[in-house]
């Protein structure tokens, strides 16, 4: 059933038609592997890049620099889903990039606390290990198979409940707010 359209209104084309304002089954799917392929391509990364150095120092500059570096790639997701011709599947990916970066920068930090000050976890962490173990803190699952045991560690793992609650919260308030600043740009927003 289509919407009624008012007298002298053309109707929307079909939808993922030429000319129409929703995206098709074909942009869906582009969207989608785009959003896997930079997913995988961060873990890939995570995997391959030499993550040997050593210091606490080091260690924290570098999560603190990734985490501005994110948060700089988040407003350059939210400035191009503003002007997105489709800006809710650019919000989609913008939220899988984002939070796969989120977590292999905490993983890092993990995998180069453990290398820096050995035993800052209960037991000795993998790549394999610190993701796993950022993963179950992210979804506040934590088992309790692996846990920090040095106050660096604590203070890591803290941190990433605190930005975790920033991306779950605020991040999914300011996608939303771009999407229909996207939307109204184009003539199709939603009255609030």
């Amino acid at each position: 059933m289509t919407d009624p359209v008012a007298p002298g209104e053309q109707p929307d084309p079909p939808e993922g038609t030429a000319g129409s304002r929703r995206p098709g089954p074909w942009a869906t799917a582009a969207s989608i592997a785009r959003s896997a392929g930079v997913a995988a391509g961060l873990v890939t990364a995570y995997y391959l890049l030499p993550l040997d150095w050593h210091g606490e120092d080091l260690t924290a500059l570098a999560l603190v620099g990734g985490l501005l570096a994110a948060g700089l790639f988040f407003g350059w997701e939210v400035w191009l889903i503003r002007r997105s011709p489709s800006p809710r599947l650019k919000a989609v990916e913008a939220v899988a990039a984002t939070v796969a970066l989120y977590l292999v920068l905490f993983a890092s930090g993990y995998y180069l606390l453990e290398r820096a000050a050995p035993g800052s976890f209960n037991e000795h962490l993998t790549r394999t290990d610190a993701l796993y173990f950022t993963l179950t803190t992210f979804t506040t699952v934590g088992f309790g198979d692996i846990f920090a045991v040095s106050r660096t560690g604590r203070v890591l793992v803290m941190c990433q409940m605190t930005c975790t609650l920033l991306i779950v919260g605020l991040a999914v308030r300011v996608l939303g707010a771009a999407v229909r600043t996207g939307l109204r740009r184009q003539g199709r927003g939603t009255p609030e």
